[in-house]
């Protein structure tokens, strides 16, 4: 009686009554409710859930007590730094035996030819591989010890990383060469590092090596061993001066039949000197330990550990030089949870086809390569409307995102973005950036359209690769993300450029066992990097945002003053430039003679001629670029940017230059991790800039 009397007061039918009313119901009008009740179940079941942030993303990063306002992670168990992540995993030899544990002798490393599907080498391969190579090198001389160094000069394939876990299998010393570092910075690497044994993969590299023995420029070279097939007068060319040319199958074979029980190493042992090639002067050797990568690595892992965690079935695209520690520390990552790597070809051109063939779901990338996909894609939009579709399906994506939520199988997705993630593979689940700044404007919208989670990281490889990362279900942008929990970051004044601690300003210092241990044989640039309580100087000016992340601001080097004692720093105003669309590179010049600055201008070949356009300008790229009209369009949009970032009168150009042509590693005009070479730059457009002094009168 007491529940009809509540459904009466209600004034809602009874049980009874409901039945009744359903009977009487035709039957189309029970289909229709029947599957606008399955519609509205799906709906909750389906429906796209946010991402759940390991912390709160209002309170990212905490300051210590007594450290002069150093921060810390608020992600993790402990006040103590983060050294490990697993008990069984502290030295990189370590780490590749839990992921051959955990695949169950899964596929390690893929590569492929033209056309050709991935071939994969198992873990145990691999492993067997390397102990051979190592028990090779050991019989030919070579000590199981950190004080043997042994040169790996290749492009990313499976040899490189046997060769690198034949030295980790008996306590050796990696250094990494590259042909982007030149023939004086090779001869350097391998005279400092006391180098005797370079592993190569082309015939060509074996060369270069031999015509500085020849010239009694590197007499420690005494073994060359090529991955790829070589001709015999190869091998008489190194007998003539003294050098023992072997195939990397010989040498392993030689292992196989002469085993060595494997030497491991300790978590403080050295694991590699990575020569950074610097802007100025001879490539400086960063010396880090094996605990030094696994420290890195293990922050990224905290940091994510509850979002999007490694799994035994990932697979990551390596096509970012294993020469630098960014592409290293990601792949370790992978190894240590049993995934897989698969190689691209060797031809970036190729990349896309590589990515459709793998379809991995890791994806490694810098920022210039992600303008790159951004551009491409917008350029496709090559009409108003097509262009206004593809904003307005993006701000819909982006609107999730903002949620927190991040996902591939919307409308949206399907109507526009499919393609796009289909190009990268279809199965990318993680990109991470770093290297160099990343545009907000171009990580706002590949977040949107890739349908997966991008993390920008910052750092250097002084400490081993990052020190800061994005928190996963922040998904804002301008910013690099809160400090790893491994490390500490503290701010330091700069007075001559009025940045100061106290207004969460200044240079960046780092401070914790990801930190190196000092540049190998030269302890006046230790001293510079490392102060003497541990803190490394980046040389980078950063700001803490309320939330407790970090944002780039500046850069300490590189500044000058100009004739009035005003002091620049070309890369801030240089960052701010770059975001005009039709500016794909830039160069800001000046210097203590002059009373203004200058510019050397690169427009983007794809986006220039569309944005000349729309102003009136036609004719082929070069015509354009040639155009003194659109260069003065060209500077007045850059100065438009510039006002609007607060720069300084004195801070703008006052004439630019147009140059049709890319700086690149090539010409010798870009650092192999694609930074300014500032002096080549200044010197290769001497000329210009003189014309640019003199046409212009203050």
């Amino acid at each position: 009686m007491q529940a009809q009397e509540i459904l009466r007061s209600l004034r809602l039918p009874e049980f009874d009554d409901l039945s009744q009313f359903f009977r009487n119901l035709p039957a189309t009008a029970l289909v229709g409710i029947g599957a606008f009740a399955a519609v509205v179940a799906y709906w909750f079941a389906s429906r796209p859930k946010a991402v759940k942030p390991p912390c709160d993303l209002r309170v990212q990063s905490e300051e210590v007590e007594g450290l002069d306002g150093a921060r810390r992670s608020v992600i993790g168990d402990s006040p103590q730094l983060l050294t490990h992540y697993y008990d069984d995993a502290r030295t990189m030899y370590e780490v590749f035996r839990r992921g051959f544990s955990i695949s169950e002798n899964g596929p390690c490393l893929g590569f492929r030819k033209p056309k050709q599907p991935y071939q994969w080498l198992s873990y145990k391969e691999v492993a067997e591989r390397a102990e051979a190579l190592g028990s090779g090198l050991l019989q030919q001389g070579c000590k199981a010890s950190t004080e043997q160094f042994i040169g790996v000069f290749a492009q990313n394939r499976p040899e490189w990383i046997i060769s690198e876990l034949a030295c980790y299998t008996y306590s050796m010393v990696v250094v990494p060469l590259y042909d982007t570092l030149g023939p004086g910075a090779i001869r350097y690497i391998v005279n400092t590092a006391d180098i005797s044994t370079v592993i190569c993969d082309k015939p060509d590299k074996a060369r270069t090596l031999l015509d500085h023995v020849e010239k009694r420029e590197t007499p420690g070279l005494s073994s060359i061993i090529l991955m790829d097939p070589f001709e015999k007068e190869l091998t008489e060319r190194g007998r003539r001066c003294g050098v023992r040319i072997q195939s990397m199958q010989e040498v392993e074979d030689c292992g196989r039949e002469n085993r060595h029980a494997p030497v491991p190493p300790r978590p403080e042992d050295l694991s590699i000197v990575c020569f950074t090639s610097g802007t100025t002067g001879n490539p400086k050797g960063a010396m880090l330990t094996h605990g030094n990568v696994v420290a890195d690595f293990s922050g990224f892992l905290k940091v994510t550990e509850k979002v999007i965690f490694p799994r035994q079935d990932d697979v990551l695209i390596s096509f970012l030089p294993l020469a630098h520690m960014f592409e290293r520390v990601i792949q370790s990552v992978v190894y240590c949870h049993g995934g897989r790597i698969g190689f691209f070809q060797g031809d970036i051109r190729l990349l896309s086809d590589d990515m459709k063939a793998l379809r991995p779901t890791i994806f490694p990338v810098v920022p210039r390569l992600l303008n790159r996909m951004y551009d491409k894609i917008f350029s496709q939009a090559d009409t108003s409307l097509k262009r206004w579709v593809l904003e307005f399906a993006a701000r819909r994506k982006k609107a999730e995102v903002r949620n927190g939520i991040i996902r591939n199988d919307s409308l949206w997705d399907r109507l526009f973005f499919n393609k796009i993630q289909a190009s990268l593979g279809g199965c990318v689940r993680m990109i991470v950036t770093g290297a160099a700044p990343a545009s907000p404007t171009v990580l706002g919208f590949l977040r949107a359209a890739l349908g997966c989670q991008v993390y920008e990281g910052y750092g250097q490889t002084e400490c081993t690769a990052g020190c800061t990362f994005t928190t996963p279900g922040d998904w804002t942008s301008g910013h690099v993300g809160a400090p790893l929990p491994c490390n500490l970051i503290r701010l330091k004044d700069v007075e001559e450029l009025n940045y100061f601690a106290s207004k969460g300003e200044g240079e960046i210092c780092v401070k914790g066992p990801n930190v190196f241990k000092g540049y190998l044989k030269d302890e006046e640039r230790t001293s510079e990097a490392l102060d003497q309580e541990g803190w490394l100087h980046t040389g980078d000016i950063g700001k803490w945002l309320p939330n407790g992340t970090l944002k780039i601001i500046d850069r300490k080097k590189h500044i000058f003053k100009l004739a009035q004692g005003e002091y620049i720093a070309p890369e801030k105003i240089e960052n701010i430039y770059i975001r005009s669309d039709p500016v794909a590179q830039i160069y800001v010049h000046g210097d203590s003679l002059q009373a203004f600055l200058v510019g050397i201008v690169v427009p983007d070949a794809e986006v220039m001629p569309g944005w000349a356009k729309k102003r009136g300008f036609d004719g082929t790229y070069e015509e354009l670029c040639r155009n003194k009209e659109l260069q003065k369009a060209i500077m007045e949009d850059m100065v438009r940017l510039g006002k609007e970032s607060g720069l300084h009168s004195f801070e703008q150009v006052k004439a630019i230059y147009i140059h049709s042509d890319m700086f690149s590693v090539q010409n010798g005009l870009l650092t192999p991790t694609l930074k300014a070479k500032r002096p080549e730059l200044r010197d290769y457009f001497k000329k210009q800039i003189e014309e640019l002094y003199s046409s212009i009168s203050i």
